[in-house]
């Protein structure tokens, strides 16, 4: 049986080819990317660039280091941007994490450089770096920047922010921190000295900060070493102004699509350790051939290739090139000899024009179950390419050698049985539950990697001219779309049976039972058991052990459960159950989530089947809500869990609807921010608040706004925010009838909040507005914006920067009870 794991390293050289991470599988470069590689064998040079988040990364940089001065790149991000807002739709947490890494892994593949990532996981905003490391364990993250360091041998360190205040935020000053701290412990053998079993200590030669103007602040100065990013690259037909708006363009769940820029361009940077540069980044370090013993005469060799190369004829440099690739495994292992070898073969196969990938034509696949695995290869060249062996997971030797004949495509089609072991479709992250701030990673190879390795490759033996080579290729799969043509998707390994939940939270004001459906999925042919629903303390279900049958892969059928409290809620609580499917003598608990997006590959992962079961002490009037989206939240569905109507509102129902039968509407996050249309909705939604309707606007960033005419009477906007979720909450006014109808709100109802308390609370608000709470960070002034009251005509008006699009959506109790109280008038 044949299972081959990716080096970390072929993985690297995937995504500096430029081959989309788990998209297409053979890489495809023109004449002119060939003679960028080709002069990319040359240089023996790497830098590492450190930084906190998806987007901190300065991709003009990059793209300059990487296509320019041609250095082996990497950006290592501590996190992976869980903890920010999505502009795209609803995921939050680590669910926006997954779209962050994808949109990290897109604009890797436009700069050329790599991507990294730490256990550290983002928690949202971070005032300073005490409060920081008092979520993040600062050693573990500590020891794998350090690991990532002896693994990538940079021979410069370049850190994006400072380790102070200047840095705007808490896990960017940490950053820069651990950066300083591990550019020393990563040379100290005496320093994680568990990790030297897989790499050595290694010593950068200096640490560097890439100083910045942007905001206020203006941290570059003359007499720091600058260097012209901006030149244009005729080979790319771009200059790196273009391919840094290309890349940083990828962060789209976070709208941070920019324009290009072209022309000169400076970066500045100053020296934190190590010697100081006096002309380029990497003064003093021998980036030739000639800093690896016996690579000198290798260095002779690719200038030679250079000088003869033919970009009509990318062929005719195999010869070449399968001599340099003999000199290169003449030489010592070594970490220059292993990446310039992959380098070289990658250079082989694209002069002599082959295509081979692995694919299925279905998209998912169960161990122990059958599949048909096909291989494609073809020679577009007249180079001598001999197919030697095949092997696929369960199946060797499965093709007859023969020789490629000239562009002529060959098909190798088998079926095979999955393993039984082989791991699922989980990204290896949040394979364990972990705390806030930590993902929990058994195996520390992992560490540092952007995404799972694939688990199902074949192995494509090869022999090009008088050598003998091995090509891995992940099976993907490949299927063809009526708009937008041939297309692949990660092939998903998965459980033989998942169970969907259509809601994830439940919410009991009272001792009525909540119907529960549970749509059972096979994932393989012939499933059938029994599910279960494994229940806290406090619950009954009626419905339990029920069977299921189902005949073929993807059929459905739909269970349900009626869910009941032992006794009427007198208290808040929060509890969860699981679903529990018995089938082939197992027990599986997983459910299935797909993410798609068109500007990345599909996520699919499997969550457990749970969902939460929340007691609240919950009155409301009214019922018919108007909801307006925004960024994308869940506040509406969590609003139909306690038993309101939502309706979702559009052009024709705020310009020419009654919007009076709502008796209260309510805008999304962040919608005067994304909907240009709120500007000319706003009137209406005045006069609706005038006419005697309630009017809850959730909170905006302060810029850019579509109008800053928000409420009835003038307020603004900041960037202040709390984001100790613990932190203790006034009450500016304890009689304010809007904290006691419906819901008597106390103290209590602030425990147990998420990731913070809010953002982007208002200032300079009009006395016309009452406010209704104070609360701080630790060792901050107690800040009165969060929420904003005013009577309007008739009506009320509500502004709050309080972070409900996390609190409902997770079940807080008294979230639900405040927002209530926001929306209901006596």
């Amino acid at each position: 049986m044949f299972l081959r794991i990716y080096t970390a390293l072929a993985l690297f050289l995937l995504v500096a080819a430029g081959l989309p991470a788990m998209a297409q599988p053979s890489p495809v470069w023109n004449a002119a990317d060939i003679k960028l590689q080709l002069k990319k064998l040359d240089s023996l040079g790497s830098v590492l660039y450190l930084a906190a988040h998806p987007d901190d990364e300065n991709t003009r940089l990059l793209g300059y280091l990487a296509k320019e001065k041609l250095y082996r790149t990497g950006y290592l991000s501590l996190t992976r941007g869980d903890g920010g807002q999505n502009l795209l739709g609803n995921e939050q947490s680590e669910l926006l994490g997954l779209i962050r890494t994808q949109e990290l892994l897109a604009a890797r593949r436009i700069d050329g450089a790599e991507q990294f990532f730490t256990r550290a996981q983002d928690f949202g905003f971070s005032k300073n770096w005490e409060e920081t490391f008092t979520i993040w364990d600062r050693e573990k993250i500590l020891g794998d920047v350090v690991y990532m360091i002896r693994k990538f041998q940079p021979d410069v360190i370049i850190c994006r922010f400072p380790a102070d205040s200047r840095a705007g935020h808490g896990h960017h000053t940490a950053s820069a921190m651990l950066g300083e701290e591990a550019f020393t412990a990563a040379a100290d053998p005496k320093r994680f000295p568990e990790q030297l079993k897989y790499v050595k200590p290694w010593q950068a030669k200096r640490l560097l900060w890439n100083t910045f103007n942007f905001g206020n602040t203006n941290t570059t100065a003359e007499d720091q070493l600058k260097i012209d990013v901006g030149a244009y690259n005729y080979l790319l037909g771009k200059g790196y102004g273009e391919i840094a708006a290309e890349s940083r363009s990828q962060h789209k769940s976070q709208g941070f699509g920019v324009p290009a820029s072209r022309g000169s361009s400076l970066e500045y940077f100053t020296t934190i350790k190590g010697d100081t540069p006096k002309t380029s980044l990497l003064d003093g370090v021998n980036t030739s051939w000639s800093r690896v013993p016996g690579g000198a005469k290798i260095g002779a060799l690719v200038n030679a290739a250079l000088a003869a190369y033919n970009t009509e004829d990318p062929a005719a440099s195999v010869p070449s090139l399968l001599e340099i690739r003999k000199a290169i495994q003449a030489l010592p292992d070594g970490y220059w000899r292993n990446l310039k070898l992959k380098e070289t073969e990658q250079l082989i196969y694209a002069c002599a024009g082959l295509w081979v990938e692995a694919y299925s034509t279905s998209p998912t696949v169960v161990p122990g179950y059958n599949m048909e695995a096909t291989v494609q290869l073809i020679n577009r060249s007249k180079v001598k390419v001999e197919l030697q062996q095949i092997d696929l997971p369960g199946k060797t030797n499965v093709a007859e050698k023969q020789v490629l004949a000239f562009n002529k495509l060959t098909n190798i089609s088998q079926i095979i049985a999955i393993p039984a072991n082989t791991p699922e479709s989980q990204p290896y992250w949040l394979a364990d539950a972990h705390p806030v701030g930590m993902y929990i990673i058994k195996d520390p190879l992992l560490v540092g990697n952007p995404q799972n390795i694939p688990a199902l490759q074949a192995q494509i033996r090869l022999t090009i001219g008088d050598q003998d080579f091995t090509i891995d290729r992940p099976l993907q799969y490949k299927y063809t779309d009526p708009v937008k043509g041939e297309l692949y998707e990660p092939l998903v390994i998965a459980p033989p049976v998942v169970a969907d939940l259509s809601s994830q939270v439940y919410i009991f004001t009272d001792m009525k039972p909540h119907t529960v459906p549970v749509k059972i999925k096979a994932m393989a042919d012939d499933v059938n058991g029994t599910v279960d629903l494994q229940l806290p303390a406090g619950f009954t279900a009626t419905g339990n052990n029920q069977s299921y049958k189902l005949a073929h892969k993807g059929d459905e059928v739909e269970v349900r459960f009626n869910i009941s409290p032992v006794k009427a809620a007198t208290e808040n609580h929060v509890d969860s159950f699981t679903v529990i499917m018995h089938c082939n003598g197992k027990e599986y608990t997983q459910s299935i989530q797909n993410i798609r997006y068109d500007h990345i590959p599909v996520i699919t992962l499997f969550p457990p089947a749970q969902a939460r079961l929340v007691t609240v002490n919950l009155k409301h009037n009214g019922n018919k809500l108007g909801y307006i989206p925004g960024a994308g939240d869940l506040v509406g569905a969590s609003l139909r869990q306690v038993g309101y109507d939502v309706t979702e509102l559009g052009e024709k129902d705020i310009m020419n609807g009654n919007l009076q039968q709502y008796d209260a509407i309510i805008t999304g996050v962040r919608a005067y921010n994304i909907n240009p249309r709120m500007k000319y909705w706003q009137s209406h939604l005045m006069d609706y608040v005038n006419n005697g309707g309630t009017l809850v606007v959730q909170y905006n960033v302060n810029n850019p706004l579509v109008t800053d005419k928000l409420g009835p009477f003038p307020f603004g906007l900041s960037r202040d925010r709390v984001t100790d979720e613990n932190a203790a909450v006034h009450f500016i006014n304890p009689k304010d009838p809007v904290l006691h109808y419906p819901n008597d709100i106390t103290a209590s109802d602030f425990n147990g909040w998420v990731q913070e308390r809010g953002l982007y609370y208002t200032v300079n608000a009009d006395k016309a507005y009452d406010k209704l709470f104070t609360m701080n960070d630790k060792g901050e002034a107690p800040l009165d914006g969060s929420t904003l009251v005013a009577h309007y005509g008739k009506g009320r008006y509500v502004y709050t920067g309080l972070s409900f699009f996390r609190q409902l959506p997770a079940g807080v109790p008294g979230a639900y009870r405040l927002f209530v109280n926001l929306i209901s008038v006596k």
